[in-house]
C-alpha cells in the first residue's frame, strides 16, 4: 500500500511524547491512527460517533480517561528525565 505523509496539529505535550517514543513505536500508532481514520472515513461515520465507539471499546478493556493521561504524564516524565540525563 502506497503512503502519502500529512500534517496533523496536535497539542504541544503529545507532539513531545510522540517524537520521544522508539521508532517501533512511532510505527504503531501510525498504524493505529491510519486505522481509524480508514473507518471514519470507509464507513462515512461521524467523528464523534467513532470517537465514541473507540471510547467504549478502550473502556471496555479497561483503558480510561484516567489512564490514558497517567500514560502521557509518565511519557513526558521519561522524555524530561532522559534529556536531562544526557546533559
Amino acid at each position: 500500500m502506497a503512503t502519502t505523509t500529512i500534517t496533523l496539529q496536535v497539542d504541544t505535550d503529545l507532539a513531545q511524547a510522540y517524537q520521544s517514543a522508539s521508532a517501533n513505536d512511532q510505527s504503531k500508532l501510525q498504524l493505529l491512527l491510519n486505522l481509524w481514520l480508514r473507518e471514519l472515513f470507509v464507513r462515512s461515520t461521524s467523528l464523534a460517533a467513532l470517537m465514541d465507539e473507540l471510547s467504549d471499546k478502550a473502556q471496555e478493556r479497561g483503558l480510561t480517561a484516567e489512564k490514558l493521561e497517567e500514560m502521557l504524564h509518565w511519557m513526558l516524565q521519561k522524555k524530561r528525565s532522559n534529556v536531562f540525563a544526557t546533559t
